[in-house]
């Protein structure tokens, strides 16, 4: 069921050193790509189908078409800001196959012709941004980065930078507004990062797991690579999986597995006693699934956009029947709140009400009213502000109490959770 194309060295320590990433065939691919002509490389990327992994699932070799031939220079960013709740893969691979992300790096900006990228990591992630650093240097030292690198025409150089600590930082236009110095805030689109992005010139944003498959897309050609997945979700793809799962952890599967499979085939089922009661298939920020729902679900792009959520960054929340919804969301509403930027009224305003609301049913305050307060003030919300977030917290609003209305009127009638303890709710949580 688990296919380790990216993460098929991952268990050996030494592959995350020069040494040891160079005895498994690092760098190979870089020799070969350098002479390859650019757009060659661009239109295998594009024909293998792969869409970005970081969230929008956006065909990254079509992004790299968008770039505007004006000869300014050309920028190349790695998004791995990973601040979505439940996502934790591209943390692993920087900090086990460093050397992976740094190569297909470098035949991304020889395919696009940038001669600077910039990693830019979340500012929790402090071993990741030591071992990437060490990596960087590794590369420098032997060719790997730096002018006419392994003797071609083509120069790069490449750093690391840690982020500003924000969930908005991970929105890519946030991300170069942090980049350049500034309070990390989105941008209007358009224009897009490909025409005016990192000092307004044209830059590209990828995520670490797209970067890192490209090596692999250039090894083995595009065919090669849609022989895993569907025909519009090809590849492979790291899943983050936690919550009530007996084998939490990443998983590297074909896309269009089922959702049920990874669940009680690769996870190891629930805890004994329990029942599956929803998922959150793509991040926090992706619609809640029923458990009828998940059972039917398949983890494309396609089947989740169908179904009402989406596939996201891959991130799996399991939840079963000794979890409070009316609880979780009132984390998750915390949450959002907390990492508005506050540049959108609907935004700054709409996350504040929910982040109320929600608290103070929980808390047992709660009216009838307030559960249509929520689906009515997550509606205004919705596709009005520069960035996605204002959705982001909406979405799960939204399909939190339409699909488990039934658990937000006990809270309110009862003051307590229907699957707590009495008294339960009036703890107050602090965060």
């Amino acid at each position: 069921m688990e296919v380790k194309l990216l993460t098929e060295h991952y268990d050996k320590a030494e592959f995350r050193g020069l040494d040891g990433y160079k005895k498994y065939g690092g760098y190979e691919v870089l020799k070969k790509a350098l002479k390859m002509q650019p757009k060659e490389i661009t239109e295998i990327v594009k024909a293998s189908g792969l869409r970005g992994r970081g969230g929008a699932g956006f065909p990254a070799g079509t992004k790299w078409t968008f770039l505007p031939e004006n000869g300014e220079p050309r920028y190349l960013l790695c998004n791995a800001d990973e601040g979505e709740p439940g996502t934790f893969k591209d943390r692993m691979m920087m900090e086990r196959a460093p050397h992976q992300l740094i190569e297909g790096m470098v035949i991304s900006a020889f395919a696009i012709q940038s001669k600077k990228s910039y990693i830019y990591i979340r500012g929790e992630y402090r071993t990741s941004y030591r071992i990437i650093g060490q990596a960087i240097r590794e590369a420098y030292a032997a060719g790997f980065l730096g002018k006419n690198i392994l003797g071609s025409n083509f120069s790069h150089d490449l750093d690391v930078y840690s982020g500003a600590g924000a969930y908005i930082c991970g929105e890519e236009t946030g991300m170069i507004s942090s980049l350049e110095g500034q309070k990390g805030q989105p941008k209007l689109k358009p224009p897009f990062p490909a025409v005016k992005g990192y000092l307004g010139k044209p830059t590209i944003v990828n995520n670490v797991e797209t970067l890192a498959a490209v090596k692999y897309i250039i090894r083995d050609g595009a065919q090669a690579y849609r022989k895993f997945g569907t025909e519009k979700s090809a590849g492979t793809k790291l899943f983050s999986v936690s919550g009530n799962v007996l084998k939490p952890g990443n998983y590297e599967v074909p896309l269009g597995i089922s959702l049920k499979d990874m669940i009680f085939e690769l996870c190891g089922g629930l805890k004994p006693g329990r029942k599956l009661k929803a998922v959150i298939p793509g991040g926090s920020s992706s619609p809640v699934l029923t458990s009828d729902e998940a059972m039917r679900a398949t983890m494309d792009y396609e089947c989740l956009a169908q179904m009402g959520s989406m596939l996201g960054s891959g991130a799996v929340i399991v939840i079963d029947d000794s979890n409070c919804m009316v609880d979780l969301l009132k984390v998750m509403m915390h949450f959002y709140h907390h990492e508005s930027c506050g540049q959108c009224t609907p935004c700054r305003e709409g996350t504040g009400w929910l982040d109320k609301i929600v608290s103070s049913i929980a808390a047992g305050r709660g009216r009838l009213q307030d559960i249509n307060l929520v689906e009515k003030v997550s509606r205004q919300m919705m596709g009005k502000t520069i960035c996605a977030l204002s959705d982001a917290a909406a979405m799960p609003a939204i399909s939190f109490v339409t699909k488990f209305r039934d658990e937000f009127e006990f809270y309110v009638r009862e003051g307590r959770s229907k699957v707590k303890k009495e008294g339960y709710a009036h703890a107050q949580m602090h965060y």
